[in-house]
């Protein structure tokens, strides 16, 4: 399966200036990945490697996430990688939703020929094809069959954290690509009351994450019949606007009905004692999320880091010219580091001591090194040379506000540590005003098709008429690209027209282009 990359694992520049999001959106953000280490292209098409700064990211995404959902009763587990391709003929919709971004191994060794180098050998061909899990209900309902008799054995509340395979042709890192690494939840339930009662608990899970973590406002609500997961009753997602004004669906909720348990024939024993079968949902996020971290965030300085998720939350910078006059520097900069390490752990940390490197490279200047930490996003950035050493105090500047007007100069030494503390607290409530106030702005109303399809060419959502039908839905993407993003659970009740049919709508609809 392994194809030669198509395009280099670099931006191809001569200098390391990140390109401006007024001058091209795309390159600006595959900037940010390349200059701030957090993933690269690699040899196999459509696949990234994700680099430290980029995993760890994930793994505090992974934190937080994982104890969402153990407060919410899940547990973990973790199920095969290979799922045989006759399980997806057991589910329609979701074999035919699937079928064209499926990998398929087709045979289990290679043999080595003089003069041909390592090949297939034929005669190792499967009995049955192997499926690259593109998502795991089909392997998982198989096993729930021997693990679901009883109403006693439910609810089945699980959870697992892996990587997927779907053939993408179009590819860009942590957006979109053929491998990624995501949670997946499978749950099975004995009523589809409860079934439908978890579908939307876990969306909720979903926006708190985002806008608690990862301070990006979301929009919540079903997605359309074109729009929903295969084999899905309804889907329940979670949408966000990036700066460019596009869509980005950060997390899916499905309520599955009953289609898997009959599908697999998982049925239990009811308090009457009759049998039937269980009630399914799913839901997932992925490592698209660092995608939308990026894109919310950012500025044409570099990676901006929400603390809550922020690998490092504060980078000294001890600083002077000598020998003589660095080592009061680094003393001072090594007992702030200590006080910030010692402060009593909080909820906002994750119960963890707030992190800190001091950065002792003094092969290079301080602005040089002032623009390494604001590229790798990390919140706050401390100061400390020998004039602020003889007033005892420090210079604090924060990432969200570049420049001098996110610096505070003179801070006292004895304060500082509680003072970041705080900022850091600030600084994830002004990323979330920010991102809301931005995405509120970029939010307008069109009444006919025609105003749309202007309206559409601009930046951000669009709220618009639909008369619920898959064929006017459908008509609209193909015409302008844009589709329903989400149908908000706090939309404003009001009838009126579909902008393209006349028809009766029962209520605007969010459109907008997306990633």
């Amino acid at each position: 399966m392994a194809e030669k990359k198509q395009q280099s694992s670099a931006p191809a520049k001569d200098d390391n200036k990140i390109t401006t999001r007024a001058a091209n959106y795309s390159e600006w953000y595959q900037d940010i990945v390349y200059r701030a280490g957090l993933a690269e292209n690699s040899d196999v098409r459509g696949c990234m490697v994700i680099k430290p700064n980029g995993y760890a990211i994930w793994e505090n995404m992974q934190k937080a996430l994982d104890g969402l959902f153990k407060a919410t009763g899940h547990v973990n587990a973790y199920f095969p990688l290979f799922i045989p391709k006759s399980f997806f003929s057991k589910e329609e919709q979701m074999a035919e939703g699937f079928a064209k971004e499926c990998a398929v191994v087709t045979h289990y060794r290679l043999k080595s020929i003089p003069g041909q180098g390592v090949v297939v050998d034929p005669e190792a061909k499967l009995e049955e094809e192997l499926i690259v899990r593109p998502t795991s209900e089909t392997i998982i309902w198989n096993t729930y069959r021997n693990w679901i008799q009883s109403y006693r054995d439910l609810p089945l509340l699980i959870n697992q954290w892996c990587n997927v395979v779907r053939w993408e042709m179009r590819t860009r890192l942590f957006l979109r690509t053929a491998e990624f690494l995501w949670q997946e939840g499978h749950t099975a339930h004995a009523t589809q009351q409860e079934a439908e009662a978890e579908t939307l608990q876990m969306v909720r899970v979903y926006q708190k994450f985002a806008e608690e973590w990862m301070a990006m406002p979301v929009i919540v609500g079903p997605k359309s019949e074109g729009q929903k997961f295969p084999g899905a009753i309804y889907t329940l997602c979670i949408e966000a606007m990036m700066q460019d004004g596009k869509a980005l669906q950060a997390g899916t909720s499905h309520f599955l009905g009953q289609n898997f348990a009959k599908a697999f024939d998982v049925t239990f024993q009811n308090t009457e004692g009759k049998r039937e079968h269980a009630w399914a949902t799913s839901w997932g996020v992925s490592t698209r999320m660092i995608g939308g971290l990026i894109m919310t965030h950012s500025d044409d300085n570099g990676l901006v880091i929400p603390p809550r998720l922020a690998p490092t939350h504060v980078l000294i910078c001890p600083m002077g010219r000598t020998d003589e006059e660095r080592a009061p520097a680094i003393a001072a900069a090594e007992k702030l580091a200590a006080e910030l390490r010692a402060l009593p752990r909080e909820d906002f940390f994750g119960f963890q001591p707030i992190s800190v490197k001091l950065d002792l490279d003094f092969k290079n200047s301080p602005g040089f090194r002032f623009a390494e930490g604001e590229l790798k996003g990390i919140p706050v950035r401390v100061e400390l040379g020998p004039k602020d050493l003889e007033k005892q105090a420090c210079v604090v500047a924060r990432r969200d506000i570049p420049g001098k007007e996110g610096k505070t100069m003179g801070v006292p030494l004895t304060e500082a540590a509680s003072r970041i503390s705080n900022l850091l607290r600030e600084i994830q409530a002004n990323l979330y005003n920010r991102a809301k106030t931005f995405r509120d702005a970029n939010i307008r109303s069109a009444d006919s098709y025609e105003q749309f399809k202007e309206m559409i060419e601009q930046p951000g959502f669009i709220w618009a008429h639909w008369d619920g039908t898959r064929e006017t839905e459908d008509k609209i993407s193909e015409e302008t690209k844009a589709t329903i993003r989400c149908i908000p659970f706090d939309r404003p009740l009001e009838e009126g027209t579909c902008m393209v049919t006349g028809n009766p709508s029962q209520g605007r609809v969010l459109f907008a282009r997306s990633y």
